[in-house]
């Protein structure tokens, strides 16, 4: 059986519980880093050197970091639906999968949860905050413009491309900072919510990370 490693609250697992949950496979959750501890453990170590989560075993597979999973589930259990052979169709998912991991993640959970919910009061960088927070609204602008003409960034159906981007919107809603207005990344968000995956995966408090930047 499939094996997840990672707890449940790590925006980096939430991906690829989501995508496991999209897939529906079955598979064991193992609870690892924050409270869990593990990380640091031989055992865990031998799976991955980096000492990180997520990372899956798949049989005699291991697979770490979020991304490299996510394609890796997508093209041994998604051909078809998440996966495709042809080169261009899977450049069009891997460009916004790349653009989320290089420009959207480094802002919004870097930058602002990191920066702002994560980092104790009296230790916030409120310049370096108000930075990301704009830049987070130029991201979500963008991301806008596209989705006013298509339900989903890829087109009509839900792909890899919306869901490391995708991944953030609960964590973005929910937090108190100035957000612009974005009417179609919300009806995205909206439609994203209709999924049992998302619901089950994405949409979990976060308030055991409130002020702390070591778990």
């Amino acid at each position: 059986m499939l094996k997840v490693w990672g707890r449940r609250s790590s925006f980096n697992v939430q991906k690829v519980l989501w995508l496991v949950g999209e897939l529906g496979l079955a598979h064991e959750h193992i609870p690892a880093g924050g409270d869990f501890g593990e990380l640091d453990e031989p055992s865990f170590r031998a799976l991955n050197p980096h000492g990180r989560v997520p990372v899956i075993e798949d049989g005699d597979v291991v697979v770490w970091e979020s991304q490299a999973i996510l394609r890796y589930l997508a093209a041994r259990y998604g051909q078809g639906r998440f996966w495709s052979d042809d080169p261009a169709e899977r450049a069009q998912v891997d460009r916004w999968m790349d653009w989320s991991q290089t420009a959207l993640q480094p802002d919004f959970l870097n930058g602002v949860f990191w920066g702002y919910y994560r980092t104790p009061e009296a230790q916030r960088n409120t310049t370096a905050i108000a930075r990301s927070i704009a830049r987070c609204a130029q991201h979500f602008r963008q991301l806008d413009a596209v989705l006013a003409t298509q339900p989903f960034l890829c087109g009509a159906d839900l792909t890899l491309a919306d869901i490391p981007a995708g991944t953030s919107l609960y964590r973005y809603f929910e937090l108190d900072i100035e957000r612009p207005g974005v009417p179609h990344v919300v009806a995205w968000y909206q439609r994203l919510q209709d999924r049992p995956a998302f619901r089950e995966h994405i949409m979990l408090p976060f308030s055991e990370l409130r002020g702390k930047l070591d778990y």
